[in-house]
């Protein structure tokens, strides 16, 4: 369901201000889906606080048992790995 949601949920996505990356993923073993965007600011996250195709696709995974978490969280970076760091790279 989540792969037939990409359709209706990208175009809008990436048409929002200030998106800098949009992960979905699942884990097969806990049965649950997860996304994680990364944005310039807090005030462009909140933009998918009022994206109204989220809700409305929610009501088929409702449907099936599915539970959101809301209010929408929205962290505050306080460190990061780069991908040099995560492969292992220690070249400056």
């Amino acid at each position: 369901m989540m792969m037939e949601a990409d359709a209706v949920l990208r175009p809008g996505i990436e048409a929002m201000v200030g998106l800098l990356a949009f992960h979905v993923g699942e884990d097969k073993v806990t049965f649950s889906l997860s996304n994680v965007s990364l944005w310039t600011s807090l005030e462009a996250a909140k933009q998918l606080d009022t994206f109204q195709p989220m809700p409305d696709l929610g009501k088929p995974f409702i449907a099936k048992n599915a539970a959101f978490a809301r209010p929408i969280m929205n962290y505050v970076t306080l460190w990061q790995l780069n991908s040099s760091a995560v492969s292992g790279d220690t070249a400056p």
